[in-house]
């Protein structure tokens, strides 16, 4: 079983025996062939292993966006990757943001006449979301176009996209009044 932990892991002439992630702010030591099988996804590992469920699989192809999650800074389809790619790196799924992110109070409350709301099924909403922390953490005062660029790989069954925009675009204010960064 993955163990939490804050320490170094096991190293044997300098080189570690197994794997560690860091997610959302704690570092987990996993077992290669015990704890990760060298063809786990790191959608996988995060949603089934670990229970953040937040982070939704729904093509597991790379085609829908559902799965982005936040590596290093970038945003990043998780069916995509392998989990040992993940190895020392740190993740951030949508379990790790706080419930007063400007983003996510943005998603939230977005619900205006001549663009509706930013959530209806909520399949593809975490991955939207993190795409959208991802952006505004690069260009905190993006563009309409820059908005649907940074986000045209995720597919909302819905068609939720000129709210979902303008969720972003409330967002990037609400960053810009509380004088943070996302």
């Amino acid at each position: 079983m993955p163990k939490s932990s804050k320490g170094t892991g096991k190293t044997v002439a300098g080189q570690s025996s197994g794997i560690r992630i860091k997610i959302n702010g704690s570092w987990h030591d996993f077992e290669p062939e015990q704890d990760i099988t060298p063809t786990m996804t790191l959608s996988f590992l995060l949603r089934e292993k670990l229970g953040y469920t937040g982070l939704k699989v729904s093509c597991d192809e790379g085609g829908c966006g559902a799965c982005t999650v936040i590596m290093d800074g970038k945003a990043i389809l998780s069916c995509m990757m392998l989990a040992v790619e993940a190895n020392g790196h740190e993740i951030l799924t949508i379990e790790g943001l706080p419930k007063d992110d400007p983003v996510v109070e943005a998603f939230a409350e977005q619900c205006e006449p001549g663009y509706g709301t930013a959530l209806q099924c909520g399949i593809c909403t975490p991955g939207f979301v993190m795409g959208a922390k991802a952006l505004l953490n690069e260009n905190p005062k993006p563009t309409l176009p820059e908005i649907k660029e940074a986000l045209s790989g995720h597919i909302c069954r819905c068609g939720c996209y000129a709210a979902i925009a303008q969720a972003v675009t409330h967002a990037s204010e609400k960053i810009a009044k509380k004088g943070e960064p996302s």
